[in-house]
């Protein structure tokens, strides 16, 4: 089910009237997991399919076209899906033998294939396997690998890819230094935090507005530790703030606060806050 904007048929339910309750999506069955671009929905079905609505003016629904979609229309040539996500106007999935492919926009080279040209259908990242998780961010994109290491790709005029280093664009995936024991990635517009297997948060990338928790607004080109901050089991990264769930069940929130979004009814933060209540 989904609901709010849907200029570009987002919602899925064959129409591009918005709706501030709740639409189911159209002729889709069996789901088990949801990703949102922009203006673009996909969904993992029981099947290992992975199916896409919305704006597809980049090709972003993966269908070999780029005609808007306003109910869902399966990816073609992809199976055996696991997992999915989708970045501003580009989506990447995770199948079962362990290799990423992306297919969409590519600017900034965000599909990881070695190219920056627009793909309608999916591309396999290359020089990469054994994925075990992949996250999206406005136009780059990074992965989990079985050996716990964190590798990103596409724009990184803010340092989001974690290579330390400013390089306007990577085509193919580069390794995020000083990070290892990586137990889960989060990626958005310009930035990207991971978990690591000692319970702690890192983040790189844009920090203009504290979004990174470590005190400061400087960007970073490779990761640093946000503070304050131990045991952590999940992690979010938003537009230009972040969220973080602790073992204690406990939610803290850092960056961007100028729609209540860290819930602590203040001002931005540049390390976590516990939500009130």
């Amino acid at each position: 089910h989904c609901w709010g904007a849907n200029e570009s048929g987002q919602l899925g339910d064959g129409t591009t009237d918005q709706s501030t309750t709740p639409v189911t999506i159209t002729g889709l069955d069996d789901v088990t997991a949801i990703a949102t671009g922009d203006a673009h929905s996909c969904a993992l079905t029981l099947d290992g399919q992975a199916h896409c609505w919305g704006d597809n003016t980049s090709g972003q629904l993966g269908d070999d076209t780029t005609d808007q979609r306003t109910k869902p229309v399966a990816v073609t040539g992809l199976s055996d899906i696991t997992a999915l996500t989708a970045g501003g106007e580009h989506t990447c999935a995770l199948s079962q033998d362990g290799k990423a492919h992306c297919w969409g926009a590519n600017y900034s080279g965000q599909l990881g294939d070695g190219t920056t040209d627009q793909r309608t259908k999916p591309a396999t990242v290359t020089d990469l396997s054994d994925v075990t998780g992949l996250a999206t961010g406005l136009s780059h994109t990074c992965a989990l690998t079985l050996d716990r290491k964190a590798h990103c790709w596409g724009n990184n005029d803010t340092g989001q890819l974690g290579d330390d280093t400013t390089t306007e664009q990577r085509t193919k995936p580069v390794t995020v230094t000083e990070l290892t024991d990586v137990t889960a990635l989060s990626a958005r517009w310009s930035h990207t935090c991971a978990i690591t297997q000692d319970g702690k948060a890192h983040c790189w990338g844009a920090n203009d507005s504290g979004q990174l928790g470590d005190g400061t607004i400087e960007k970073r080109t490779k990761p640093v530790t946000v503070t304050e901050l131990t045991d952590v089991t999940w992690l979010s990264a938003g537009g230009f703030h972040t969220c973080a769930l602790t073992h204690e069940g406990h939610v803290a929130c850092w960056g961007h606060n100028g729609w209540g979004q860290l819930g602590d009814d203040n001002t931005n933060r540049l390390s976590p806050v516990t939500v009130v209540s």
